[in-house]
């Protein structure tokens, strides 16, 4: 054993003199760092004598410097590499699903947390809206607002981005194939009605279902209400049960209403004059203003008016003047008459009607009061979409004549609606049915073949107020379109009053 401890020292002490020899210039600036013992480092204290001692005692203390330096620096943070085997550690999981180690154990793996900025803060911001909701929940001033009135978030939702669907536009011309082929369908089953003369039916049940005849139809009048015990179905020995003690032998007249049309006031008829009595009459309004104004030159109100001197009288009224200076009395004279030709010219021009006046007169001419009632007009047109001049003449002058109503423009029926008075409604009717020439162009019928257009009159009576307002066109590919423009301005009976003519045209015409 003494041998072996011997061994040991020498090898030591070799190793303690290489070593000392590098650190001798630090060993000056070394601080007071306690040395452990040398038995620390598994040397026996006394085998040692008391060189060899204190060279161990300068390595452990100049060791202990560098251990401090490298735990306090920066290099004190740096953390050691753990070796990382070769091989991934083998995945065992039991019956369960869970994740156990080679003893059976179960292991808890770790969580990689979110390490880029937007990720972490997604996560701050949802646990920041969590804590809101709840903190709003418990909030007692919750009771206190109004769940109809929106509240706006705490923090505002950026916009995300809207990706389309896969697929998303396939499907929508898809659809638009499908529906070109319906379209086409219909037109073949179409053609086919009109050929078999079931077409006209067809469309007229349409029209009395969009109507809604069905639905307005009561159950029972008014008027039968009052005499029936409770209703049609109430039956008594086999007949309807009536109130007997309602029906007596009086007969009941309803009250008369007045018309709506009729004038709020009296209307006298005037009184017209011949030719005889409106002259004496303007003679005898003449004479009594003679009079009455000689009567105030008699009171002196007045001065005498000068005589009227003409060319002709020039001698009768002046006499001896005249002879005296002929050339000054002819030209007093002339003067004079010619300011009564001025005066004359100033009076007819002040009662002369301004353009603003004559305009104003013109269109109160053209006007007519319609507030007693308003006349209505329906004109059914084969095809007016492409015929610019009709277009032009029909609006144009229904805008001269002051008149209101519509144009639909259908493919099968162009409808024309004018609302007015009754002159104006005589002079539109004579341009729509006399004055254009609607047989001068050819349009396709719903056939498909070539005929000359045509416009006829669908119906004309009164309105109790005007529907419309100034006359404009609509176009309307749709019938329910169409009828839904004129159930706006509550006249859709107009409407229906003339595709049902136009529907059952054709069919007349073939008969």
């Amino acid at each position: 054993m003494m041998e072996t401890a011997q061994k040991q020292i020498e090898e030591r002490k070799r190793n303690l003199d290489s070593s000392s020899r590098n650190s001798a210039a630090a060993q000056s600036n070394l601080p007071n760092i306690p040395v452990p013992p040398a038995s620390i480092y598994g040397i026996p204290m006394g085998l040692l004598n008391r060189g060899d001692a204190d060279k161990a005692r300068k390595i452990a203390q100049l060791q202990a410097q560098i251990k401090n330096k490298l735990s306090t620096g920066i290099l004190g943070s740096v953390v050691i590499p753990v070796p990382v085997p070769d091989k991934p550690t083998p995945l065992i999981l039991d019956e369960d699903g869970r994740t156990v180690d080679k003893t059976g154990k179960a292991v808890q793996l770790t969580h990689v947390a979110p390490t880029l900025k937007a990720n972490i803060r997604a996560q701050k911001r949802e646990q920041f809206r969590t804590q809101g909701d709840r903190h709003e929940d418990d909030s007692p001033e919750a009771n206190f607002f109004d769940p109809r009135i929106g509240i706006k978030p705490i923090i505002r939702n950026k916009r995300a981005l809207r990706f389309h669907e896969p697929g998303k536009f396939l499907q929508q011309a898809e659809r638009l194939r499908m529906r070109a082929q319906l379209e086409k369908l219909q037109n073949e089953i179409s053609q086919i009605a009109k050929k078999t003369g079931i077409s006209s039916a067809t469309k007229l049940a349409l029209i009395a279902k969009s109507e809604g005849l069905c639905e307005d139809i009561p159950q029972m009048e008014w008027w039968d209400s009052v005499i029936l015990e409770d209703n049609l179905d109430t039956m008594k020995d086999d007949k309807i049960a009536i109130k007997r003690q309602v029906i007596n032998n009086l007969v009941e007249h309803p009250t008369q209403m007045r018309c709506p049309t009729d004038p709020i006031k009296p209307v006298y008829m005037p009184v017209f004059l011949t030719k005889k009595e409106r002259k004496k009459l303007r003679r005898q309004n003449r004479r009594e203003a003679w009079k009455e104004e000689q009567e105030k030159i008699r009171l002196g109100l007045e001065a005498p008016p000068e005589p009227k001197l003409r060319i002709s009288n020039l001698m009768r009224v002046l006499g001896t003047e005249a002879v005296q200076d002929p050339t000054k009395i002819e030209a007093h004279v002339r003067e004079q008459m010619a300011k009564r030709q001025k005066a004359h010219e100033e009076m007819n021009a002040s009662r002369q009607l301004t353009a603003e006046e004559k305009r104003n007169k013109k269109i109160k001419k053209i006007k007519e009061d319609t507030t007693l009632g308003v006349f209505v007009s329906i004109y059914r047109i084969r095809n007016l979409h492409e015929l610019a001049s009709k277009k032009f003449k029909v609006e144009t002058n229904a805008k001269q004549l002051f008149m209101t109503g519509c144009v639909m423009l259908y493919p099968d029926c162009c409808v024309v609606v004018v609302e007015g008075g009754p002159k104006q409604q005589k002079a539109y009717k004579r341009l729509m049915l006399n004055r254009i020439k609607w047989e001068e162009d050819t349009v396709r019928d719903p056939d498909g073949n070539e005929v000359p257009n045509k416009c006829s009159l669908v119906w004309e009576g009164t309105s109790k107020q005007r529907n419309f307002g100034e006359l404009k066109f609509k176009v309307c590919p749709m019938e329910k379109l169409a009828r839904e423009h004129f159930k706006k301005h509550k006249v859709e009976h107009y409407w229906d009053l003339a595709y049902s003519g136009a529907v059952l045209e054709p069919a007349v015409e073939s008969s």
